[in-house]
């Protein structure tokens, strides 16, 4: 039997729980964004990306995924509802809280970005508007790609230039990229309970040779590309962060 994703963990309980709510390779790949957008500001002031990468932690690493398990269970944890809201409720409260502070210290231009934060954490972990019209790729590759480069960026400069416009355009394709990828792998993971099919080589050495068609097969390639693009991105992070030093 396959886990519900490529990082799924193989202990049980309230460790495998936690673990797997905080999706680590998706959160470490969202957060690098936000490295993204705050190094490539003309001057980067530390402590204000340090608050940065906090709040995105909060809003979206553990807020956005515990409303996601909320909606439907696709994790398949032990979790209880309310504590699942409770820690949604406080993880996104301190985001917002955060995201204020630093419009308070360093710009008001943040202040619009944290309320189009906390509205979308929601729309779209919740699959808000007609036929799910917040949970969709365009949102995703938006919300989880481009919006922390921007948030970052204007925390750090105050203003948007084209540059950084044409960069989170690119954060947002790519993230939409993951997003088809990982839809495709977690239906054949978590949807498909069984594959049957041969398929032959060709050419084949020895003709006509029959292999049994797996599930692994299928969803394989997407998993090991996901697996590829997050150390991608996150490598590609930490070289602009030293750029910095």
């Amino acid at each position: 039997m396959t886990g519900v994703a490529w990082y799924d963990v193989k202990v049980k309980g309230g460790l495998r729980d936690f673990i797997i709510i905080l999706h680590p390779p998706y959160t470490l790949w969202h957060l690098a964004y936000v490295l993204i957008g705050a190094a490539l500001a003309p001057v980067m002031n530390w402590a204000t990306l340090g608050w940065t990468v906090l709040s995105f932690f909060l809003g979206m690493g553990i807020g956005g995924h515990c409303l996601d398990e909320i909606n439907g269970r696709p994790l398949k944890t032990q979790v209880p509802t309310w504590l699942l809201w409770y820690y949604a409720s406080v993880a996104i409260a301190g985001a917002v809280a955060i995201g204020v502070l630093i419009g308070v210290r360093e710009t008001v231009w943040v202040i619009p970005c944290i309320i189009f934060g906390g509205f979308i954490v929601f729309a779209y972990n919740m699959e808000w508007g007609p036929k799910g019209f917040f949970h969709r790729d365009e949102w995703f590759g938006f919300a989880w790609g481009a919006f922390p480069v921007i948030t970052a960026y204007i925390a750090q400069a105050h203003t948007v230039t084209p540059t950084i416009i044409l960069v989170a355009a690119a954060c947002l394709l790519y993230s939409m990229t993951q997003r088809i990828l990982s839809t495709q792998a977690r239906f054949w993971r978590r949807k498909v309970c069984r594959v049957d099919g041969l398929y032959v080589l060709y050419p084949d050495p020895v003709v006509g040779r029959p292999r049994k068609l797996q599930k692994e097969d299928i969803f394989g390639p997407a998993d090991r590309a996901l697996k590829y693009m997050t150390w991608t991105v996150v490598v590609g992070a930490i070289g602009l962060l030293i750029r910095n030093i």
